[in-house]
């Protein structure tokens, strides 16, 4: 899966350096953030940070970078995220993703924009911590270093509200019901200027 995700990453940054660069194309940068499992989870005793017995709510530390350029106006993009963090267990994690996205609403200086793609998650082996209950959902054997989930269809949703011309607060929603909803915070800069009509306008 790796070979596979890392070449679909190398021909889609040629293709996009290919193309005119059109408004709002971005760098961001996250702070990660908040987990939540709905139903609770079997691993619960795991998490030094959870907030609960159950581990519904647990707090994640890390980061997460992203890179997004627009190919038709400023309405659809093609944006690629790296996350780096502590996961629930408080061991290291992450998480790669490209994917296609489109703005769904714009409102004075509130847009929401939704993405979905390939996502490729990892986190250092739990079968290693005492006690560890598999759920049967990431891959990777008990000797491995590493345990990994490769998602055709990972995806987000992002919330944007306009500080300047150049820098928006945004805040991500990741939608991994029923195993994991996460949420982030954070600040994107745009490299240009907005077209009229588009964000950065006046409200």
């Amino acid at each position: 899966m790796k070979p596979l995700f890392r070449s679909l990453a190398t021909l889609l940054f040629l293709a996009l350096n290919a193309l005119p660069a059109p408004a709002q194309d971005n760098i961001g940068l996250k702070f990660f953030g908040i987990s939540i499992h709905p139903g609770g989870d079997e691993d619960a005793f795991l998490m030094p940070r959870r907030l609960d017995d159950r581990g519904v709510l647990v707090i994640n530390l890390g980061g997460m970078f992203s890179t997004e350029k627009f190919i038709y106006e400023d309405g659809i993009s093609v944006k690629f995220v790296q996350g780096f963090y502590s996961d629930c267990a408080a061991q290291p994690g992450g998480f790669s993703h490209i994917g296609i996205r489109a703005r769904i609403l714009k409102k004075k200086r509130h847009s929401i924009y939704g993405g979905i793609g390939p996502t490729l998650v990892y986190r250092k082996n739990w079968y290693k911590l005492p006690g560890y209950i598999d759920p049967d959902y990431f891959d990777g054997k008990p000797t491995d270093t590493w345990q990994y989930k490769f998602l055709w269809y990972g995806g987000e949703f992002e919330y944007a509200y306009v500080l300047s011309e150049k820098l928006d607060f945004t805040s991500t929603f990741i939608p991994g019901f029923p195993k994991l909803i996460s949420f982030s915070f954070g600040l994107k800069y745009k490299f240009r200027n907005p077209k009229p009509g588009f964000s950065g306008q006046k409200p």
